[in-house]
């Protein structure tokens, strides 16, 4: 098989991939945690071990969806801290951010975050804490990255840095979490209390010397 026919098989596998990941999005936000194998494969036109064919069970899905939608939240907040604002206003954009993205999509976000809760007969839910505690290690030490590149932290930046990057990351899916489920407040409320929780130390920080800033 020369590179051309191997570069083309590729494409045409990772043209099949995104396909099926579509089909499956749409399951999620029709159904929620209780998104099955054997929707997404209607959903998709094939039959369910096509779909084991290309995910390996539910788990890989699972995981391959989370991928997707963890890369998009991602950059949605590195847009709202690179934003052309003081910082304050980018803490409250960041956290605005992250909840305005789980209150648009909630099935998503409960298929991700609460996958134990779906499942049918035959095709259980979801471990949630062996899939989505992955994705908020991953938020919390992006977070840090961005946090340890930009502020001055002094000796010992780097630990104090994946310190706050898990601590907000853990207290904006906490208070997000309870939030979507009991509507106690706006969206706005709920942003400003948590920018005022987390302003005192953040307010305080210098930018690091050569930095992009924070």
């Amino acid at each position: 098989m020369d590179t051309t026919q191997r570069t083309d098989q590729q494409r045409s596998a990772d043209r099949r991939r995104r396909e099926l990941l579509e089909a499956a999005d749409r399951v999620v936000l029709r159904d929620g945690p209780q998104a099955s194998m054997n929707a997404i494969a209607a959903e998709a036109g094939i039959t369910k071990p096509i779909l084991y064919r290309h995910f390996g069970d539910k788990g890989g899905l699972y995981a391959a969806l989370a991928k997707r939608h963890t890369d998009a939240l991602l950059d949605s907040l590195r847009a709202a801290l690179d934003a052309p604002a003081d910082r304050r206003e980018r803490v409250e954009a960041t956290l605005d951010t992250y909840l305005a993205a789980i209150e648009a999509r909630p099935q998503v976000y409960r298929f991700l975050m609460h996958p134990a809760d779906g499942g049918q007969p035959g095709d259980p839910g979801f471990d949630v804490g062996k899939h989505s505690a992955p994705l908020l290690r991953r938020m919390g030490e992006e977070l840090a990255q961005v946090i340890e590149e930009r502020l001055d932290l002094g000796p010992g930046g780097q630990q104090l840095a994946r310190v706050w990057g898990h601590g907000i990351v853990g207290m904006m899916h906490a208070a997000g979490d309870w939030w979507l489920g009991e509507r106690p407040c706006s969206r706005a409320e709920l942003v400003r209390s948590l920018a005022d929780l987390l302003w005192g130390r953040l307010a305080a920080a210098g930018d690091r010397v050569g930095g992009p800033g924070f």
